[in-house]
């Protein structure tokens, strides 16, 4: 979903500006493909230990929104009141509306997922703003992701790996927030 989010109709570009939310799986993997492709990586987290790992997966700054709760200003100081080319939103209503004013005039939002429910004002998006929903790409979308990443070296972040009998513990950890890039749940062969 990552790569359907930042090289989907209206693809990243090297030297745009990428704002990805949180430290999980799609979040981490979109890090390595945007900081891959030339793109400036603006990351959040609530944790400044998640924060320093990310920037060795490519984000180029970092902001805790614990200490910055309005994080949208802090996204807008860092690029000069421009706003960002991206954002690969994954929170949904407790975050989009702070998307959409992170975002550049003719800047893209990616809603690849929602962590919670909420309601977005129409009026965000008026100025040449465009919110796309994300699904898995086709198979050709596949393909140039896996030459990407070969051609890059680059390894997803593998944060938790579960046994298939713990499944409901492996999604009890998903929930908890506490952890970093993927959590894999391995099937028996």
């Amino acid at each position: 979903m990552a790569w359907n989010a930042l090289f989907g109709p209206r693809p990243l570009l090297s030297g745009q500006t990428v704002l990805t939310l949180g430290t999980g799986g799609v979040s981490t993997f979109a890090i390595q493909l945007a900081s891959a492709a030339g793109a400036r990586v603006i990351s959040t987290s609530s944790s400044d230990t998640k924060l320093n790992a990310i920037r060795k997966l490519g984000a180029s700054e970092t902001i805790n929104y614990r200490i910055f709760p309005e994080w949208q200003d802090e996204v807008l100081r860092l690029t000069n009141g421009r706003g960002v080319d991206h954002v690969v939103e994954v929170g949904g209503g407790g975050t989009i509306e702070r998307s959409v004013a992170s975002t550049a005039v003719g800047g893209q939002i990616h809603m690849v997922g929602a962590l919670s429910t909420g309601t977005l004002s129409p009026r965000s998006l008026i100025p040449w703003k465009t919110l796309r929903g994300i699904m898995v790409g086709s198979r050709a979308d596949h393909e140039a992701m896996n030459n990407m990443i070969a051609y890059h070296e680059i390894r997803p972040l593998i944060g938790s790996v579960f046994p298939f009998d713990q499944v409901v513990e492996a999604y009890r950890y998903l929930e908890s927030a506490a952890h970093m890039g993927k959590v894999v749940i391995e099937l028996d062969a």
